[in-house]
């Protein structure tokens, strides 16, 4: 998922919901600055132990502060905050320069359908329940949002 995201050294990415790091990991061999928002503090604590050179913010994703400079998202954020994520991510402000998110499928086909005038939005890698442990009760896909020119 981090090498389809195209992810550069330097670049600087959000992974939301990062649990223990199983994104994380990847994204920090690619290079990227990383700043990992995750709820559960035992789970933050992980984090820091885990990956020392990234930054690790203990908050909840919908209302953790944005960037104000140009950044990618790469996550498997909560399927709850979903929409609200969005939402947050797509609005006029926002410096949001390209995401690939992990959400269900029934909600990638719906924002991947949607019109956008600054962002195109497009279905990208389905996942197989057996991807997550645990597993959820839904399918999952890739959303695969761009900034345009």
């Amino acid at each position: 998922m981090v090498a389809a995201a195209g992810v550069r050294p330097g670049e600087l990415v959000l992974d939301i919901g990062a649990g223990e790091g199983a994104l994380t990991a990847h994204l920090v061999r690619a290079g990227a600055r990383v700043v990992a928002v995750e709820l559960d503090p035992r789970r933050a604590g992980v984090l820091r132990e885990r990956f020392p050179g990234i930054t690790v913010v203990h908050a909840d994703a919908t209302s953790v502060r944005l960037p104000g400079r140009p950044f990618r998202v790469v996550a498997s954020p909560p399927y709850g905050i979903s929409s609200s994520l969005l939402r947050r991510l797509l609005a006029p402000g926002s410096r949001l320069v390209a995401a690939d998110l992990v959400l269900q499928r029934a909600v990638v086909r719906k924002y991947a359908s949607d019109a956008a005038r600054r962002f195109t939005l497009t279905a990208g890698l389905t996942l197989p329940r057996r991807a997550f442990l645990p597993p959820p009760r839904v399918d999952s896909a890739v959303l695969v949002i761009r900034r345009r020119n």
